[in-house]
């Protein structure tokens, strides 16, 4: 309760004094500049064979998205988001993960081969016959079994970070 009571107050106080708590975008106007602009979401899309490859989709949000046979093929993927998205024969050759959110996702017959998947939240993932020849998983968040798995397919050096494999997964 005292905590509202202070946040309101805050509020007030900015308002009387023509600041404002909103994000810098908002200043602008009631549309966003392109300079701010929100980054893509393709949620509950269907993108079945689509093609991404080289673009740069850094933050897009692909939560509960079909991506079967979609080629990501280098494409710029850093921070973005596949919370329980399908991926079958999905392209991720090369393609930049970073920090990205693959939770609760199925990964069947997916080409992470070259990908850089370093601090990428992979929890409750499924691998089902991955490419991951030269993929670095640097700090990315995967539990035992997951690690376990991939360990068992493992090999090469990504060609962009340098890292070996077997090495950002922690393999013996």
């Amino acid at each position: 309760m005292l905590i509202n009571r202070c946040f309101a107050l805050l509020c007030t106080a900015l308002l009387l004094f023509g600041l404002s708590i909103a994000p810098a975008h908002a200043a602008i106007g009631t549309k966003y500049s392109s300079q701010y602009a929100p980054p893509p979401s393709y949620s509950n899309a269907e993108l079945a064979g689509k093609d991404f490859s080289g673009q740069s989709l850094r933050v897009a949000e692909f939560s509960n998205a079909n991506l079967n046979r979609t080629n990501f093929t280098n494409a710029d993927l850093a921070g973005a988001v596949f919370s329980a998205s399908t991926m079958t024969e999905t392209n991720l050759h090369g393609a930049d993960l970073t920090q990205a959110m693959l939770d609760q996702v199925k990964l069947s017959r997916v080409d992470l081969s070259d990908a850089v998947l370093v601090n990428t939240m992979m929890l409750r993932t499924v691998f089902d016959e991955v490419n991951i020849a030269g993929a670095d998983f640097s700090d990315a968040i995967l539990d035992r079994v997951q690690i376990r798995e991939l360990c068992t397919l493992a090999s090469g050096v990504n060609p962009k970070t340098g890292v070996e494999t077997r090495d950002s997964l922690g393999c013996r």
